[in-house]
């Protein structure tokens, strides 16, 4: 007798104690998950696991109908209350943890709050929800322990249940279950093959060699004449290392005509006891029975899990203890004026540091890589202004490129000399080219500051996780707010170099210096070829007859010459003086001259296409201009 009271009496010490740390657990913090011994009820919908659960209980307290009740897991914990030293009657009641210090001794109330708690959150069209409602039971009938009633599986949508009811709620039951801490209380009914039973199936998927469940049949008195579930309670069937309970609920029409638990008892016996294939089961037949198990499985659990539930213990509250060492001592005063300073004093701390780390007078300055404003000036320096020097603004720009924007600028007409759209148009491309890089700049001092603000904080600050919390999202809001106006600035700044091109500025080179640099280039290789000449046969300039240039030999007659004729123009009325470019003085600049008709000297003009030699000359591949007279 010794040895059987001893689990009763150890589960009636640890399980309230396992209770109430729950409880504590529950509400008090989200980032500390400690695993508690409980047992979850899993079943199919309607496969009678409410009335198991009441059945243990002895109150008729849950909700009921044809359709789905459990729409959120509850958490039920039974208390064994015992008699006072007074001779006063053991006090039976049930606790709401979600109102805490109300006690509840009808049970139809108890049955309403669940109700109505359920609707707060899943609403009353049958929705589900994961969010547990916790009830304590505290009655000298039960045995105490803690039961997790979960919602029945269900394939079918109904309602506002979302189209993947049955995953969901298979992915629920998973959570509770798949816990090794956890006894699965796997409810079946009996007049339906075991084989095919969900709870089972879902219990393997946890626990494959089924240690840790227990399998409970249901409706035994409704199955088929002829057929038992003896070889299923005798663990033939499907094997489970705890075993198979039998039990005998209350039918629908023993709810509508009011039988109550003890008269439910009494039937559930009578019926084991009249017939004779479950005599040789009978230990394992009847609700007792059940309570017996469970709570014996859980004090079992419990103690062999108790080592490691300590050791898990012990080492969170190390954690917290060296957590609340780092937020040192309490404030200095508990009125509002000194709570008002000592928040100043942490702001305006924050704001220095973060100065000094900007200007590079931080005591935190790491040696082994940049950071805080020599970070930015890197990203400035280094990575912006390289990128733009290294940026070739005609890379992506052909000699045939500028041919067709010039053709396509004189429309059907054409045009005689160079048009200025087709340059601006090309200088506005190249101009946009610098966007995407300034834009990359200020993402990168943008992250660079959201970095420094992380920090800076002061060490004081940490203590107070929530103002921690809400200074670092009101710096990084800051900060956020000005990278849409810098990134105004930089697209309104490109945009003002696009609208105006200032071809005034002295690095630019266009007009007379652009021809003057051509006509300098074509004077330089002239003389050279003349020097060359004279060195040849007779003074003939090699090659090429009558003295002329490699270079100037392709060149056309210009408009003042006839086709093969004479020069009818003066050699000084065709280029002026050329202003100085690049710095150089001025110069008197030299047309191209080239033999005429019976030695008379002639002067050839340019073509467009040879100012654009400035480029990089004309690609062999594009079509010679044609020649106008």
């Amino acid at each position: 007798m010794a040895g059987h009271r001893h689990p009763e009496t150890l589960g009636d010490v640890l399980v309230p104690v396992i209770n109430h740390l729950q409880d504590i657990f529950s509400q008090v913090t989200t980032d500390f998950n400690l695993e508690l011994p409980q047992v979850a009820v899993v079943g199919s919908q309607s496969s009678g696991k409410s009335s198991v659960l009441e059945s243990l209980v002895g109150r008729d307290f849950l909700p009921r109908g044809p359709e789905i009740c459990t729409r959120r897991p509850l958490v039920l914990q039974l208390v064994k209350s015992n008699p006072g030293a007074d001779g006063s009657p053991a006090p039976e009641f049930g606790e709401f943890l979600h109102l805490k210090g109300q006690r509840f001794h009808d049970d139809e109330k108890i049955r309403e709050e669940i109700q109505s708690e359920t609707d707060r959150l899943t609403g009353t069209n049958r929705g589900i929800s994961d969010r547990p409602i916790r009830l304590k039971i505290t009655s000298p009938n039960v045995l105490t322990m803690t039961l997790v009633d979960l919602p029945g599986l269900s394939k079918v949508p109904v309602g506002d249940q979302p189209s993947d009811i049955e995953a969901r709620t298979r992915a629920m039951i998973l959570d509770y279950i798949r816990h090794p801490t956890c006894i699965i209380l796997a409810v079946s009914p009996a007049n339906a093959d075991i084989v095919n039973s969900d709870a089972l199936e879902m219990a393997r998927l946890v626990d494959p060699d089924g240690h840790r469940t227990i399998g409970v049949l249901t409706k035994l008195d409704i199955m088929d004449r002829g057929t038992d579930a003896a070889a299923v309670l005798r663990n033939e069937a499907v094997p489970l290392r705890l075993g198979y309970v039998g039990v005998v609920n209350r039918s629908q029409h023993d709810l509508n005509t009011g039988i109550g638990m003890a008269a439910a008892r009494s039937a559930e016996a009578q019926f084991f006891a009249s017939r004779p294939e479950y005599h040789d089961v009978r230990k394992q037949t009847g609700v007792a029975a059940l309570a017996l198990r469970l709570n014996h499985i859980l004090v079992e659990h419990i103690r062999a899990l108790l080592p490691s539930l300590k050791g898990h213990l012990e080492a969170a509250a190390a954690t917290r203890s060296a957590e609340l060492r780092r937020y040192g001592a309490s404030p200095p005063g508990n009125t509002s004026a000194a709570r008002g300073a000592l928040l100043l004093q942490l702001l305006d701390s924050y704001a220095t540091r973060y100065g000094e780390m900007l200007d590079g007078r931080s005591e935190a300055l790491p040696v082994s890589e940049l950071a805080g404003g020599a970070r930015i000036r890197h990203i400035y320096q280094d990575i912006f202004v390289r990128g733009l020097e290294a940026m070739n603004p005609s890379s992506e720009l052909s000699d045939e490129d500028v041919r067709t924007a010039i053709k396509n600028s004189g429309g059907v007409k054409g045009s005689l000399l160079i048009p200025e759209a087709p340059f601006e148009l090309l200088v506005r491309r190249a101009i946009q080219r610098l966007l995407a890089p300034a834009l990359q700049c200020k993402e990168f001092v943008h992250g660079e500051l959201l970095r420094i603000a992380g920090q800076v904080a002061p060490n004081d600050v940490s203590r107070f996780p929530a103002l921690q919390r809400r200074l670092m999202t009101a710096v990084e809001d800051y900060i956020n707010e000005g990278a849409a106006p810098a990134e105004r600035m930089i697209r309104d700044s490109v945009a003002c170099e696009l609208a105006y091109i200032n071809t005034d500025h002295p690095a630019f080179i266009g007009g007379n210096r652009a021809i003057a640099q051509v006509l300098e280039q074509r004077t330089e290789g002239f003389a050279s070829a003349s020097e060359d000449g004279g060195n040849g046969d007779g003074g003939g300039g090699g090659s090429h007859p009558r003295g002329r240039s490699r270079s100037a030999g392709n060149l056309p007659a210009s408009s003042g010459q006839a086709q093969g004729g004479r020069h009818t123009g003066s050699r000084g009325s065709i280029l002026e003086n050329i202003p100085p470019s690049n710095g150089r003085p001025p110069h008197k600049a030299m047309p191209r001259v080239v033999g005429g008709t019976g030695g008379a000297p002639q002067v050839e003009l340019f073509r467009p296409e040879d100012l654009l030699g400035m480029t990089g000359g004309q690609s062999a591949s594009a079509p010679p201009a044609p020649h106008r007279p």
